[in-house]
Formats: structure tokens, sequence, C-alpha cells
């Protein structure tokens, strides 16, 4: 417990230093060791025991993590790193690996100013790798790497010194590659990494040892010593002269920025408000005299504290009683405790300033991505955009039907804690809703609600959720009110593709300066005009007002808006989420009397008119797909080819590698059910493979109506096809 006890006291002297600060993720592929390295550097710090490090994986706390032998969540840890001569603290994430998890990355990307990514020296990089990648870049969060399983390459594929050099070369040229075509202008501004400069980092999280140039100079040891040592299985020698824990903090301290050097350009990526202002200095110089301004990136449950939520402090500094504003709440919320996390523990501190990562009880209306401050009417952080959506569904009952309110309340509790889960309580027919990345988040999740929630449920098998859109432009449609007062004039038309990538990736929202917002779009290729009209977002539609000098309008505006929101969330043919309509409002009758233009009159003329416009204008389905990477040796290729062409998969590309050949390949989600068990059959257990989010497609015309049928049906919708008519008041 001494020990313990000093690791405390230090953590907190150091942390009102944001000089001797480095907030960092660990992020990689599936199983290229990223929770065996954070063992590593837990040992080095002297948090763990030596001896279990690399096995013991301490961040994976949850018993489904250690059963299934994978990251959940990401597990927060602070920890103090001696070099040259001077202490500093590390706050490390490890993050999730698998696909279904990617959300976990995104926002923990958020948190942190630097990113070790974790490459298996065998598989190299693979899709989870370029996502991840991709995701720091987008938050400018600077890459260093550190190649794993260095041992794997010498004694399982047994080459020599000189080929294994070679082949390091490689990968490392090939990260270089990705970040270059993924950030030009980073990659210019010596964001590539390189061996020579010490960026780099070899070694084995599970034999605890690790090598850099800089760590051969000071060691001795040289690249043909770690092979010697290597090919005669001396790995307890070699992690005794170069311990992992040294090279890679060393490398994380001396080439991944402070969060004094990181803010002053992550803030402006990440926060659209005024530079100039007093919170925008004081964010940029990581002030902790400055108003709070405190990012939620994590919220999770504490049985005895109720909720926490974890994120990065920007500016001023965090103690308990403190009075504060969270965006989009009504009210003041007020901290109960601040602390900071040694993996599943919580340790309470005092006070936590500016730079760090803290976690928070008490802010009980946050939610992942909300906005902490203690100034009144700040301008919001952007919020956290994730690479995938939601794709694949099932419906929850309660076992018992007196757990049913319970029910109700541990499912919006779960929705608050993975912001990546959809949540849909159908109020009319009972039916609650759990839509996830894929099949293991659903039954992870499934899992957790019965075993730390207490409640039993049943689930069905899962479903795919569909999207709706146009094909075609439609309108002027009329949307008349119930009273036949108010009168609205609609036209609808696909959105562009450009302008669509931009608000997915978060480059356009409601929230930037209209000014900004319009010469984007108009970059983009949108009329001037329609880019001056938009007056609302939602998801991958928008909504624009074309029209000149209406009485009334603008009063009326947020009802219409209501009704426009309602057909995006299900749209007229299926019910389903729409993706990218472009509604245009040109003209609209208004009531002079305010009575006349309510809630009960505008919106469903608002509603009507878009659903009618939507059906003229040849609506119809997407379906997810995903990209599926497959290795397999070369004589079980066709068993594997096969399996994805028997579910309508496209092959992308392939190629050879020695004797595996590498499946590009990509699918419909839909007939990915039951794929894990299948292809380990046609290919005698031999394939390894991955997946991939890949967007959505048109659903082939022949199985529209079947589908959307089927769809109508389960919905509790009459089956036949719905027509405009069936919208339009005659």
């Amino acid at each position: 417990m001494g020990r313990r006890k000093k690791m405390v006291e230090q953590v907190t002297a150091l942390m009102n230093d944001p000089v001797m600060i480095r907030n960092i993720g660990i992020v990689a592929h599936i199983d290229h060791g990223k929770t065996t390295l954070s063992d590593n550097l837990l040992a080095g710090a002297g948090m763990i025991s030596k001896e279990l490090a690399g096995r013991q994986l301490f961040m994976d706390s949850d018993e489904e993590e250690q059963a299934r032998g994978i990251t959940i969540d990401a597990s927060n840890v602070s920890m103090v790193h001696e070099y040259e001569g001077k202490n500093y603290l590390i706050n490390l994430i490890d993050t999730p690996g698998h696909v279904d998890f990617g959300g976990d990355v995104t926002r923990a990307m958020r948190a942190v100013d630097g990113a070790v990514v974790v490459i298996d020296a065998v598989e190299g990089t693979m899709p989870q790798t370029e996502t991840v990648l991709r995701q720091a870049l987008k938050e400018h969060v600077k890459p260093v790497l550190f190649i794993n399983k260095v041992d794997r390459l010498i004694n399982e594929l047994q080459v020599d010194a000189q080929e294994m050099q070679i082949r390091l070369g490689k990968l490392i040229d090939h990260v270089n590659k990705l970040i270059k075509g993924m950030n030009e202008e980073r990659y210019k501004a010596g964001w590539r990494v390189d061996a020579a400069n010490g960026t780099v980092a070899f070694g084995s999280a599970l034999y605890n040892w690790a090598i850099s140039v800089p760590m051969m100079q000071k060691t001795g040891v040289s690249f043909g010593q770690v092979y010697d040592y290597c090919r005669a299985g001396d790995m307890k020698a070699l992690a005794e002269k170069c311990p992992l824990h040294e090279a890679v903090n060393d490398m994380v301290i001396k080439y991944l920025p402070s969060p004094i050097d990181a803010q002053s350009d992550r803030v402006s990526v990440i926060w659209h408000g005024d530079k100039s202002t007093e919170i925008g200095k004081s964010m940029a110089e990581a002030d902790d005299e400055g108003h709070l301004a405190f990012m939620v990136t994590d919220i999770s449950m504490d049985p005895h504290a109720g909720e926490v939520a974890t994120g990065r402090l920007f500016s001023g500094a965090l103690s308990r009683g403190m009075e504060v504003y969270v965006t989009g709440a009504s009210k003041k919320n007020r901290i109960q405790q601040v602390g900071i996390f040694m993996g599943p523990e919580r340790i309470e501190v005092e006070r936590i300033p500016a730079g760090n990562i803290a976690a928070v009880t008490g802010l009980k209306d946050a939610i992942v991505g909300s906005t902490v401050t203690t100034l009144d009417g700040m301008t919001p952080f952007e919020s956290i955009k994730h690479g995938s959506e939601p794709v694949v569904t099932v419906a929850v009952e309660a076992k018992h039907m007196k757990d049913l309110p319970k029910l109700v309340d541990v499912l919006r509790q779960v929705a608050k804690e993975d912001p990546t889960l959809s949540i849909t309580l159908n109020e009319e027919t009972g039916e609650h809703l759990m839509a996830g990345m894929g099949e293991l988040h659903l039954e992870v999740i499934a899992h957790r609600i019965q075993r730390d929630k207490g409640v039993e449920i049943t689930t069905t098998p899962p479903l795919v959720v569909y999207r709706e859109t146009i094909r075609n432009k439609a309108g002027p449609v009329e949307g008349k009110s119930p009273n036949r007062h108010n009168r609205f004039y609609v036209e609808v038309e696909p959105l562009e593709l450009e302008v669509r990538e931009l608000i997915r990736n978060g480059e356009i929202s409601m929230r930037m300066p209209e000014l900004e917002r319009r010469e984007k779009l108009m970059a983009a290729g949108m009329d001037k005009d329609e880019a001056k009209g938009i007056t609302d977002i939602y998801e991958s539609n928008i909504y624009i007002d074309m029209t000149k000098g209406i009485q009334h309008l603008s009063e009326t505006m947020e009802l219409i808006l209501e009704g426009f929101v309602e057909v995006m969330k299900a749209g007229p043919l299926s019910r389903e989420p729409c993706m990218g309509v472009k509604v245009k409002l040109m003209d609209a009758k208004l009531h002079e009397d305010a009575v006349h233009r309510g809630p009960a009159q505008v919106i469903p003329a608002s509603r009507q008119g878009i659903q009618a416009a939507m059906l003229m204008a040849d609506d119809t389905l997407l379906e997810p797909y995903q990209k599926v990477f497959i290795q397999v040796p070369q004589d079980q290729m066709g068993g594997a080819t096969k399996e994805i062409q028997g579910r309508r998969g496209i092959i992308v590309n392939m190629t050879a590698e020695g004797d595996m050949t590498i499946i590009e390949s990509k699918a419909p989600v839909s007939e990915l059910f039951g794929f894990a068990g299948d292809i380990r059959s046609a290919t005698e257990g031999r394939a390894m493979w991955s997946t991939e989010f890949a967007g959505f497609d048109t659903l082939p015309t022949n199985m529209t109506t079947e589908i959307v049928c089927s769809i109508r049906e389960r919905k509790g919708l009459k089956k036949e096809l719905p027509q405009a008519s069936d919208f339009l008041s005659m």
C-alpha cells in the first residue's frame, strides 16, 4: 500500500505542470498486443508485478474481457516515468481493437494528444490499424509506432537478420504511406514515423523487451545482438538489458506533445468558437486559472458513486462542489467528486488542473460529447463523429413482467454509457430495439444488462437496419394542415455526395459560423442561395428555406423542422432512418392568427408534404455493407471465395504473400450473420478474417419490394407499399 500511496502523491504533484504531462492512447488492430503492452508499462511504473506483466492483462478488468481475451472498454491509468532525471506523468488509455468497439477508440482520441500505434511484425498493418490511424489524424493526435511480436518474426518465420530488417523497414514505409495519404500537411510537418530519429520502437510485449535507436545508444545493445538473443530464446536477459517500458515511455515523452504544445493546435480542430476570446486563449495555453472547459469522452457506472464522466480538461481546474453548465441542460450541475483512474480503480484527489484526463461524478445531465464549463453560453466542442454506424438490431424483452419498468431505465442508462448504441423505445407497441455495430457488440451489451444490471432479458435474432433515400427530384408538393389554413410547398432531391461527405466528417454543422459553413458548401458545389438557406442538418439530410419574406415563418420554423426530423427518423417507405435527402421549402401560406398555426397543424403539414414528395422522388432502400478481409492458405482459397460470393459479396482484390492469399471483399451485413462458423468450416479453420464498416449501397431492385413489405409487417404497418396519395389530404 505504501508504494501505491507514493504513486498517487507523485501523480498529484505532477498534474499541476502541463509541460510534464503526456496524454496517450494505445491503438491497434485486434490481437496485436495493446493490453499486453499496457501491462508492461504499468509494471515498469511499479503498479503491477514484473513477473505477471504481459499475462495479467490488468487493463482488461471486466470478467467478460478476461473470458473472451479481448478488450471491450477503453480503460485509463495514470503513472509516473523518469526520463533524463525528471519525473513525467503519463495518462494512458488502452483502447479496444475489435471493429465492433471502434467507438471507444474514437472517443479516446478526443481525450489524448498522442497515440502509440501497435503493429504485429508478422501480420503487418491490418484494416483496423488504418481505421485507428485515420481517427488519430482526424483529431490531430500525433502517432508513434511500436512494432510488436518481433520474436515471432525470428523464431516462427525463421527469417535471418538481414531479412528481418527489410521486413520491418517495409512496415514502417507502409505506415508512413498511410499517414501521407490521410493527412499530407501533417506528414510534411514531421508526423512521419522514422526508426532513425526514434519514433519507432521494436520489441515483444509478451517477453517484456523493446529496442529503439535511442535505446541502442543508451544500452549499447545492437540489432544483431537482439537477433541473437531471440534465436537463443534468452528473452529474460534481453528484457533486463532493454526493458520495454523504458523504450516506449522514453519515446512517448521525447516525441509526443505535452498538453501545452498539443492544445494550441488541437483546439482549432475540435472547437469552432472565436480563438481570440478569453476562453479560446485559455484552452490554447492549457491555463488552469481560466474558465473551465471539460469535454466528456466516456460515461461509466460506479455502483457506489453513480455515473462517472471521464474526459479531457482543456482549461480551468476541477474541484469538488463546483457548479457548472452542461451543454443542452437547463440547470447547473454540481460536481461531487474529482479523481483519476488507476486501471479499474478511481482515486479521489482535491483538484485537477487543465491538461489532464479526469473522472468526475455529479454531472447528471452529461452525455458522451458534452461540454462542461463555468462560462455561460460557451460555444460547445464539436461533437464526436464515429466512423461506422449502428447497423444490426435486436429486439429486447424482459423475461419477467415485473422487470419491465427497470428494463426501460437500464436501456436508457446503457445508451448513455455507449453512444455507438442506438436504443429505440416504442411506447405504442411496447417494443424495445437495440442497434449496435455488430453481433458481438450486441451480445456483450445483452450479457452486461443481465450480469451488471440484474435484469433477465430475451433477445430476438439480429436484424439489419436499412436506410431510406431518394433517387430523383420531386415537387413542389403541397402539405396542408388539418385545418386547411396553412400550406407548405416542398421539393426534395438527393443530396450531393460531396456535401454528404462533409457532414459525415463533421466538417460542416449547424454549430459553426454561418459564413464559414456557406463557403465550405459552395466549395463543394452547392448553389449559393441553397447554401445560404440551410436551416437544419439532421444526420446526413438537410432542410433549406428558399422562401423570401413570408410573414410569421421564422416563428413557425421550429415546428416545420420538427416535421422534417420526424420524417428523417422514420421515412415514408418503411419507417427506417433517411439518408442523403435534401428538402427545400419553396413557398408557404400561413394563417394570420398564431392559434391556427400551432404544433397540431404545422407539424403534420410539414411532415406529410415531405413524405409524399419522397415517394414521388423514387424512394428506395440502402443496405449496410462491410468490408471483409480474409487471410487464407492458397489451398483453402476456393472455400473462402465461395463463402463470400454465396453471400452476395463482391471480391475487390486478391494478393498473394508467400503461401497466403489475402482476399479483400465487401458483402451486405444482412448476409454476414453466422459468417464466423461458416468460414471456419469452409477453410478447415485456417482462415483469419476481419471486417470493417463500408457504408451503404442501394438494395437490388428485385429485392426491394419483398424487404420493404417484411419490414412494414414487422413494424405493424399495413403490408402494401405506400403511395404518395396516402400522405396528401384532399
